[in-house]
């Protein structure tokens, strides 16, 4: 395989060795990979037919000579899962998750230390240090313990205990540096550069780039075989690729590999990007909105996600800018509480439980859904970066659970367990009837109310239906579509209102129908609210439930 590391600022071009780092004519830190790519793009496609799907599969676009298949853990080949129940809940059914929660250690992280620990196998290093806030040092510690390598992995006492913990459990030196992550990246380097050791440097490290790519070529493949082969270009793409940044070398990564599937001709088009960061630590956001060229450092950071608290992204900001403006993306922040309110919102409606950084990007998708910005038939693919085991209790609250104390002896086995379940729940929870002829909407609905556990539901599919329970059960509360068959909505509210005993119960009427002035005017005073569908969220669904049962 013949490949060259070329400079970005003066385009010299020359081999790679790992050690390496900066450019022999202008010192330039910033050197990506160049291969030959008419050649590879002659045989890519029917190479891959026969072979597995994971990172490796892409090995002519990766900077190893000879890749050691005795180091693989399984790294790549996620999965890419549509998201139908979020698609729905918001309008927008072309929403996929890139789940990268299923590399070997958990977090999109094992891409990076894959190529990279390969790539320092081959060279022959033994010895490494890593600053990170979690993630990549422990993806690093279990592929630098799979390759017999030191890892010094400095890391921020912010970071989660029990990661720290694993990141010890794989043979690592953990150093608990008690300062910002910049800190501790400024106490690495120093380290690194006393004892000649090999440093991991983030965006500029040619290797993590190019692993980050493999989740472009992985989208374009799994997008064609989700929706069929393209007019105009053996791939697809989608329109949008969202993700949360810290220092931006992710996104990095994956605009690469799409430009080198356009390069070849396999893709005839490059999604906008939308990169996410916390509010409390959003420098690139809030530089770019203000459109500067280079970002403002945040000094202190205030967020709970410690994971994306990189308060200087350096040059990573600029190349991640012309990446964005160049097609048509956009930069947006999200709070703490946004973010972990969508980590409820994924667990509860696709099943998927995703640690406060991954959910950062889904909360950005929810708002730039929102604001337009993100239409309702765009393809969106999501990259979901790691898991969240366990969960922290701040993201969970108070209540989450239930606690129940067993009886005491002097009561009979079947008395004190009766009296146990109790407590469990109570023997009567409020009574909702969901009257919609969409079996997908009232499989959502049902699901959004399920998530918190405490309510009865009935459903009827037809308005007739939907009647004749209500006035037979009088639930609690009655969530109704408009449009259905045999008998509307608006036919049903007449009869329910016309009628004592049916008269007042609330109503949440859930629709897709844009109104009229005379349609609104009609429901006026029959109903307690309206809801647009594909244009609420859970929580705010359940409140509007929750104000309405007393």
């Amino acid at each position: 395989m013949s490949f060259v590391i070329k400079c970005i600022d003066c385009g010299y071009a020359a081999q790679y060795y790992p050690t390496s780092t900066n450019c022999p004519r202008c010192n330039s830190q910033w050197r990506e990979a160049v291969y030959e790519y008419d050649e590879i793009a002659k045989t890519f496609l029917t190479q891959l037919s026969s072979r597995p799907f994971n990172l490796w599969r892409y090995q002519e676009l990766l900077p190893i000579r000879n890749p050691n298949l005795m180091l693989t853990l399984g790294e790549g080949g996620s999965p890419l899962i549509r998201a139908i129940n979020l698609g729905m809940m918001l309008g927008c059914p072309n929403i996929y998750i890139k789940d990268e929660r299923q590399g070997p250690t958990g977090s999109f992280k094992d891409r990076q230390a894959a190529v990279t620990i390969a790539a320092l196998k081959e060279a022959g290093i033994t010895e490494m240090v890593a600053a990170s806030t979690g993630n990549v040092a422990i993806s690093y510690s279990a592929y630098a313990s799979r390759a017999g390598m030191k890892l010094w992995a400095f890391v921020t006492s912010l970071v989660p205990a029990m990661k720290m913990r694993e990141i010890a459990l794989y043979g690592s030196q953990v150093i608990k540096i008690t300062g910002s992550y910049d800190q501790c990246k400024q106490v690495a380097q120093e380290f690194a550069r006393q004892r000649g050791l090999y440093q991991d440097m983030g965006a500029r490290t040619t290797t993590s780039i190019e692993a980050m790519k493999t989740i472009a070529f992985e989208i374009a493949e799994q997008l064609t075989a989700a929706q069929g082969p393209g007019e105009t270009a053996p791939w697809r793409t989608p329109d949008w690729y969202v993700q949360a940044i810290s220092g931006g070398m992710g996104p990095l990564g994956v605009h690469k590999g799409f430009r080198e599937l356009q390069q070849m001709g396999f893709i005839d088009r490059i999604p906008a990007f939308a990169p996410i960061q916390a509010d409390g630590c959003s420098p690139m956001v809030d530089s770019w909105k203000k459109g500067l060229e280079t970002a403002e450092p945040v000094i202190s950071p205030n967020t709970h996600i410690e994971t994306l608290a990189t308060g200087d992204p350096g040059r990573s900001y600029q190349l991640l800018r012309k990446i964005v403006d160049s097609n048509n993306g956009v930069f947006e922040s999200v709070t703490d509480e946004e973010a972990f309110r969508a980590m409820h919102v994924l667990a509860k409606m696709e099943g998927i439980s995703a640690e406060p950084a991954a959910a950062t990007a889904f909360a950005g998708l929810f708002k730039l859904i929102r604001a337009g910005i993100i239409k309702s038939t765009d393809t969106v693919v999501v990259n979901c970066t790691g898991h969240t085991m366990p969960a922290e209790q701040y993201v969970l609250g108070d209540n989450w659970s239930r606690d129940v104390k067993f009886p005491s002896r002097d009561e009979t086995p079947q008395e004190g367990l009766l009296a146990a379940l109790t407590q469990v729940a109570p023997e009567r929870f409020p009574r909702v009837a969901i009257v919609e002829d969409t079996a997908e909407a009232r499989r959502l609905i049902r699901r959004i109310l399920q998530s918190q556990g405490n309510f009865t539901i009935m459903e009827a599919s037809n308005g007739r239906e939907g009647l004749e329970m209500i006035q037979r059960e009088l639930p609690d509360l009655i969530i109704l579509d408009l449009m259905m068959p045999e008998m509307d909505g608006f036919a049903v509210l007449d009869t329910l209102r016309s009628k004592q005993e049916t008269a007042a119960i609330p109503v949440i009427v859930a629709t897709a129908k844009e109104l009229t002035p005379s349609e609104k005017s009609r429901l006026g005073g029959q109903i307690q609210s309206l809801m647009q569908k594909g244009d609420f969220l859970n929580d705010e669904f359940l409140e509007e439930v929750k104000a309405l049962i007393k």
